[in-house]
């Protein structure tokens, strides 16, 4: 159950507008938490640790170029396989977010399986040394009444797996609620680019990334509102289309007022007044 957004307050230093880049660092995790049979097919595998070794290395540089705050949604897995990658994203100053352990798709596991995940997800980021994480995020934003249950249980500020709105607002179930930063498909790059030999996909002109992003930046900013980008380095780190968000980010950052801000630090500046107005 949704409850409708309210009006935010205004954006910090007079800004017309709030946009975040956040990004899923799945790597091996995405595939393994779908089938264990991908742990023997190394070609696969290979994709998903270019987001490791290429991927992120790009993004933390473009972001550093920029000034922005990144949000880095980061199962437990990929943590254990890559702590210095992870220590790397948090002390260039980003948000280190929640994303399962295996990245397991939510409506596929059993509750047992379900906090197992939160549980397991949460010790191996603490394990790097990283802040603990106060916003979620489900693989393949899935989310289910089980792992609802689990992020009120387990105090985090925000989640980032829904669509009831294109702006911050209170996501409720069975009496328990949480502030909901949405997301969308349009609004990520991996219906864009995302491929498999399984599956098949698509492999997209970059340039509809950056005319289909920057017409909903527009849209954001006629409306004073938040938008968020979802990415993946495995994806987005392949150098034609890093050079189409790097156009994207001039696009956006030339306009002056503009927030860039990370979605824990929307969720502190929005919560109360969000979860405020839809109590009363």
């Amino acid at each position: 159950m949704t409850t409708p957004s309210a009006q935010h307050p205004a954006w910090p230093g007079g800004a017309a507008v709030a946009v975040s880049l956040t990004f899923d660092v799945d790597a091996e995790s995405g595939w393994i938490g779908d089938d264990e049979g991908y742990r023997r097919r190394l070609s696969t595998l290979s994709e998903g640790r270019f987001g490791i070794t290429r991927g992120v290395p790009r993004l933390l540089g473009l972001l550093d170029r920029f000034g922005i705050p990144g949000s880095f949604f980061v199962p437990g897995y990929t943590a254990e396989l890559y702590p210095e990658a992870v220590r790397d994203i948090a002390s260039a100053g980003h948000e280190i977010g929640h994303h399962g352990y295996l990245h397991k798709r939510n409506d596929t596991c059993t509750g047992e399986e379900l906090r197992d995940e939160i549980e397991r997800g949460l010790s191996a980021l603490l394990d790097c040394g990283v802040p603990r994480p106060r916003g979620y995020r489900s693989p393949a934003w899935e989310m289910t009444s089980e792992t609802f249950d689990l992020l009120v249980e387990f105090d985090f500020l925000y989640d980032s797996s829904c669509m009831g709105d294109d702006r911050p607002y209170v996501e409720r179930w069975e009496g328990g609620h949480i502030l909901e930063l949405p997301v969308h498909w349009s609004l990520d790059d991996w219906p864009r680019f995302g491929w498999s030999i399984d599956s098949g996909g698509n492999v997209a002109d970059a340039g509809e990334l950056f005319s289909s992003w920057a017409e909903e930046y527009r849209s954001a900013r006629a409306e004073g509102r938040h938008v968020s980008y979802t990415m993946h380095p495995e994806v987005i780190g392949r150098a034609y289309r890093l050079a189409a968000l790097e156009r994207l980010i001039e696009h956006i950052a030339g306009d002056g007022d503009v927030w860039f801000a990370s979605l824990e630090q929307v969720a502190e500046h929005v919560g109360q007044h969000v979860l405020g107005t839809a109590a009363r």
